[in-house]
């Protein structure tokens, strides 16, 4: 019987497996010996399987997993079985290869962030802007604004001047929130910018209270030389600003969405209040978190998905998860009519706008969910 079959070591040799990975496929049932020596437990291989080992090669180095190698080997001949499971490897892998791109897009704004941070502005900036559209501003973006110990620069808003606007940013590093506020005296340009401190941020907006009701009032803003101050209607509030390097935001705010979506706020609010979600180790600090699953079908459709994927759900389909309480924040934020959704794959940030407002938006951070691929 020996001399028609072929040993564990010719096999290993014409097929480039190890002979351990040939025991290995053995005893996971995909390549299995016709003949086992019962003195000696030495494998032997029929002819035929000289290809499927050579294949088996194969089908490893393109990372096909087990259960598709079986599948493969095992598939009836003209049955289309093999192609099918190979179709959707190679779709998978297309979706991995995307989805690994857009990661080192981010992973790069990282270390960008890392290597060039923002500084503040050294020198003392006068700006004058409205007092209800700063009020608007602040509003914007609060809900944002970290609360972590060990990240104490993003304890604060970023007050930014650049050239007629004052532009507010604030971050907790799983969202990001961004508003624009006219000014009507400001320098052409100032480099970074400053960090005004939460209490400082909820004093200004307290101050700003009834005369934000009115277009007319006016608010003197001065940047610099550590400290915040804010002067309306008589009154001023001052304060030290934080004397850290904020994130830049900027290389965030240029990533280019595939898609954009314009849809009724209340009705996203609501799909979103009453919809499923998953809970998933995703919060701050690796807490329990709720997250939504938001899912754009072939048609162009924006709905809420099931806690798990539906019958009608295909590898088409583009799903985006976020932290559900966060992106219920981001949609209180002024109670639009209309709001424009741009997503860029499972791993891109969220973006959440307001038609009309250009420069006041929010970034929600993915969250990963093994399935969605």
């Amino acid at each position: 019987m020996e001399s028609e079959l072929h040993s564990i070591g010719e096999l290993a040799r014409v097929s480039g497996l190890g002979v351990g990975t040939l025991r290995y496929y053995d005893g996971a049932e995909v390549l299995t010996p016709a003949w086992v020596d019962p003195q000696t437990g030495y494998r032997w291989y029929r002819p035929g399987q000289l290809a499927d080992a050579r294949l088996l090669a194969r089908l490893r180095r393109v990372g096909l997993p087990l259960a598709g190698i079986r599948a493969v080997l095992g598939a009836a001949p003209g049955s289309g079985a093999a192609a099918r499971v190979l179709d959707a490897h190679l779709r998978r892998l297309e979706d991995g290869l995307a989805d690994a791109r857009r990661e080192l897009s981010l992973i790069r704004v990282m270390i960008d962030q890392r290597e060039q941070p923002m500084t503040t502005t050294p020198a003392e900036v006068r700006l004058t802007v409205p007092a209800e559209e700063l009020a608007a501003a602040l509003d914007a973006v609060r809900f944002a604004v970290g609360g972590d110990p060990d990240t104490p620069a993003l304890a604060g808003v970023l007050f930014e001047p650049d050239g007629p606007v004052l532009r507010l940013v604030a971050t907790d590093r799983y969202r990001m929130a961004l508003a624009e506020v006219p000014a009507t005296t400001a320098p052409a340009r100032a480099d970074g910018g400053t960090i005004v401190p939460t209490a400082l941020v909820d004093a200004l907006r307290a101050l700003l209270g009834a005369g934000a009701g009115t277009g007319e009032v006016e608010v003197e803003v001065t940047l610099g030389g550590g400290l915040v101050r804010a002067e309306t209607g008589g009154h001023r509030i001052e304060g030290a600003a934080l004397d850290f390097d904020y994130p830049d935001h900027r290389a965030l705010t240029r990533l280019e969405p595939e898609h954009r979506i314009d849809l009724s706020a209340a009705e996203l609010r609501g799909a979103v209040e009453t919809g499923a979600t998953r809970t998933l180790p995703s919060g701050p600090n690796g807490a329990d978190c709720a997250v939504t699953v938001l899912t754009l079908t072939a048609d162009g459709r924006l709905a809420v998905a099931g806690a798990e994927p539906g019958p009608g759900s295909t590898s088409g389909d583009l799903r985006v998860a976020v932290n559900r309480d966060f992106l219920l924040d981001a949609l209180r934020v002024g109670r639009p009519e209309q709001l424009v959704l741009e997503l860029g794959g499972p791993i891109a940030p969220l973006a959440i706008r307001t038609p009309g407002r250009e420069g006041t938006f929010s970034l929600l951070m993915p969250v990963r969910v093994p399935d969605l691929g």
